[in-house]
C-alpha cells in the first residue's frame, strides 16, 4: 500500500472528481488518475464508476473512503498537536441539525470559548443527519430522536412536546387543544418520509385508533410552516421549534402527548478529533 495512491483515491472521493482532486493536490490529472488506477490494479478493486465527467464511488469504494477519512483525519490531528497543543483552536466545525432551534444552546458556549472556529450549519431530517455523520460529512449532528446506535456518542438535550399548528382562517377561534380524532376532519400537512416528528404523530394516532391522512406532503419544516400560515391545513412541530412566528396558532394535542427528544451526537470513532473534543467539553451537562 502506497501513501500517494491512498491519498489520490481519498481526494478524488472527497472532491467528487479527478480534476478538482488534482487541483487540490497540485498534481496533473493524468498523474492522479494513474495513482488511482495502480491502487485498483494492485488490489483488484473497482473503486469508482467513471461516467463521462463524473465519478461515483462503488460499494467497496465507499467502504474504503470511510477508512481513509479516519486515516487523514487522524493525520490532521497529529499535525495539529505537533504544531502546538495549547495553541488557539482554529479551523471549522460542520453541524447538521433538523432544527436550528435545537442547536442554539450548545453553540453559545462553544462560540464563546472558540471564536476562531468557522461554523457550517446545514439542515436535514433525523435520518439525513445520521447518514451525514456516518459519511464523515459533518462532525456534529443534532436531531429529534434517540436511535439505538453503537457507533455514536450521544447527549440528551431534553424533550419538547409535539403540537399542532394552524394558520388564520382554519378556526373561527383557535382552540387551546384538540383531540387526535378531531384532526381527521381537517386537511393535514405532513412532513416527508424520514421525519421523526411525523413518525411520532402517526404513532400517537395509531394508539388512539385514529387514521390520519395527508392532503399535502411538504419537504422540510419551513415548508410545512409556510403552507400552514397560508391556510392550507394543520401541521405538526415540536414546540421548541416554533419560535416567534406570529402567523401560527399553537394547539396542544389532547389525550396523547407525543414529544420529541432532542439529541446531540458524533461518531464515537472521531472522539479525539480536536474540534469535536472541544465542542463536547463545552456542553453544560453532558449525559453520555
Amino acid at each position: 500500500m502506497r501513501y500517494a495512491q491512498i491519498r489520490a483515491f481519498h481526494h478524488v472521493a472527497l472532491h467528487g472528481g479527478f480534476s478538482r482532486a488534482a487541483e487540490a493536490l497540485g498534481l496533473s490529472q493524468p498523474a492522479l488518475s494513474e495513482q488511482v488506477r495502480q491502487l485498483e490494479v494492485r488490489y483488484d478493486l473497482l473503486l469508482f464508476r467513471r461516467q463521462s465527467r463524473r465519478v461515483e464511488l462503488t460499494d467497496r469504494g465507499r467502504d474504503l473512503f470511510q477508512l481513509t477519512s479516519r486515516f487523514f483525519e487522524n493525520e490532521g490531528a497529529i499535525a495539529s498537536f505537533l504544531d502546538g497543543a495549547g495553541a488557539r483552536l482554529r479551523g471549522s466545525l460542520r453541524i447538521m441539525v433538523d432544527s436550528t432551534a435545537h442547536a442554539t444552546g450548545p453553540l453559545r458556549g462553544f462560540r464563546a470559548q472558540h471564536p476562531d472556529i468557522r461554523l457550517h450549519i446545514s439542515h436535514g431530517n433525523s435520518q439525513e443527519v445520521l447518514e451525514a455523520l456516518r459519511a464523515y460529512e459533518v462532525e456534529i449532528g443534532i436531531f429529534g430522536s434517540q436511535p439505538v446506535a453503537g457507533d455514536l456518542t450521544m447527549v440528551k438535550l431534553g424533550l419538547s412536546p409535539i403540537i399542532a399548528i394552524a394558520g388564520p382562517g382554519t378556526f373561527v377561534a383557535p382552540p387551546d387543544s384538540i383531540t387526535i380524532s378531531a384532526l381527521a376532519d381537517f386537511p393535514l400537512i405532513f412532513r416527508e418520509q424520514g421525519s421523526e416528528t411525523q413518525a411520532r404523530v402517526m404513532q400517537a394516532a395509531r394508539q388512539a385508533g385514529v387514521r390520519l391522512e395527508a392532503k399535502i406532503i411538504a419537504e422540510g419544516r419551513e415548508a410545512v410552516r409556510d403552507l400552514v400560515a397560508e391556510g392550507f391545513g394543520i401541521g405538526f412541530v415540536a414546540e421548541s421549534e416554533i419560535g416567534n412566528d406570529t402567523r401560527l396558532s399553537r394547539i396542544r394535542l389532547e389525550g396523547v402527548s407525543p414529544s420529541m427528544p432532542e439529541t446531540l451526537a458524533h461518531l464515537s470513532a472521531r472522539r479525539d478529533v480536536p474540534v469535536i473534543r472541544s465542542f463536547m467539553r463545552t456542553l453544560v451537562k453532558p449525559d453520555l
